[in-house]
């Protein structure tokens, strides 16, 4: 009975990431993202997360914990939004469409926090502690999840990026060139200066 418990809480695990991979294609498509921009945005690499871990607090516990999650992802979604919206200002197009990725996500994965946490509620209430104990877990795998989102969000990179400094510029001069000014040189006196005569010859 009990490893049937633990398979059905990662079947569920597996079914929430399969969640943010669908938000995370559903953006590329809308992007129009390439391999490159894939690999930008970072939806060709595989979401890590940890696994769940068994659970020893009590469900009124698990509720009041998990709540904190949803309280915490807020946070960080509202951080990564801030970011977004400075990003903007600054007409920096890479790093919006960095934050604008990261962000659907996080949008994606809280509201499906939040409907797991309803869910957690109704199995308290209940006295349901299989199911309490199974929603939690879940809760546990969208916190980390979201968690790492925002890390991502965090690390996009954006058009200045690629320029480090303030440019120089800087010049040499070939030593073996005269270092003479042509103002100066004067009058050559073999150089003949005066036009030729022209004579014509009658037949």
């Amino acid at each position: 009975m009990r490893f049937n418990k633990i398979t059905g809480s990662l079947v569920a695990v597996a079914m929430t990431l399969s969640v943010f991979g669908v938000a995370a294609a559903r953006t590329g498509s809308v992007l129009g993202a390439g391999p490159i921009s894939r690999s930008l945005f970072g939806a060709t690499q595989p979401p890590v997360v940890q696994a769940p871990r068994e659970v020893d607090l009590p469900p009124e516990e698990q509720l009041r914990v998990a709540q904190g999650y949803v309280a915490h992802m807020d946070q960080g979604k509202e951080g990564v939004r801030a970011q977004l919206e400075q990003a903007r200002a600054a007409r920096d197009v890479v790093k919006t469409l960095c934050l604008n990725d990261k962000l659907n996500q996080i949008d994606v994965g809280l509201r499906s926090a939040k409907d797991r946490a309803i869910t957690l509620e109704s199995a308290v209430k209940g006295k349901d502690r299989d199911r309490a104990k199974h929603e939690f877990m879940i809760m546990q795998v969208l916190r980390d999840r979201l968690d790492q989102l925002v890390k991502e969000a965090n690390q996009c990179i954006g058009e200045e990026a690629g320029f480090i400094g303030e440019s120089q510029v800087s010049f040499s001069v070939d030593p073996s060139i005269p270092d003479n000014n042509p103002a100066q040189l004067g009058a050559d006196p073999d150089i003949i200066s005066d036009s030729p005569v022209y004579t014509t010859h009658r037949m």
